[in-house]
């Protein structure tokens, strides 16, 4: 952990430009699954999408959102209640590195998790979808 973040051994990679979970993925997905089965007292987990500033704003925006809403019906497929996850999308407005380098663009394509709620209350008093532009729901079908 990383403050409330989970801090996991590697990244969640897609296809370009797609919101389809690579398999080399799945070992850190199930990690994440293992955590949550463990830690039955975080009621909500916030996967974050966030994308590079390459291309389309709006698109990233919206491609941050579908892949967050993918891992988490990975997750969700695993077991994991839907009602416990809270896919978020932010796009480019959340930069942890310099989209000016391939490097710091690398780092900026990422999913967080995040724990928002324990035992039934927002952790901090923080929104539990960190007020995101945009926001899915794990229950859709």
């Amino acid at each position: 952990m990383e403050g409330n973040k989970l801090s996991l051994p590697g990244a969640i990679v897609f296809k370009t430009g797609k919101a389809d979970i690579d398999e080399v993925s799945y070992p850190v997905l199930d990690i994440v699954k293992a955590y949550l089965d463990a830690k039955t007292q975080i009621t909500k987990l916030r996967v974050e999408g966030h994308t590079d500033n390459v291309g389309d704003a709006k698109k990233n925006l919206e491609l941050s959102g579908a892949r967050s809403l993918a891992v988490a019906k990975y997750l969700v497929g695993k077991g994991i209640d839907c009602k416990r996850l809270v896919p978020v999308g932010f796009g480019d407005t959340k930069p942890v590195a310099d989209n000016k380098t391939e490097e710091g663009k690398a780092q900026n394509r990422r999913t967080d998790f995040i724990n928002a709620e324990l035992k039934g209350k927002a952790i901090m008093g923080m929104p539990v979808d960190a007020s995101a532009p945009v926001v899915k729901d794990a229950c859709t079908p």
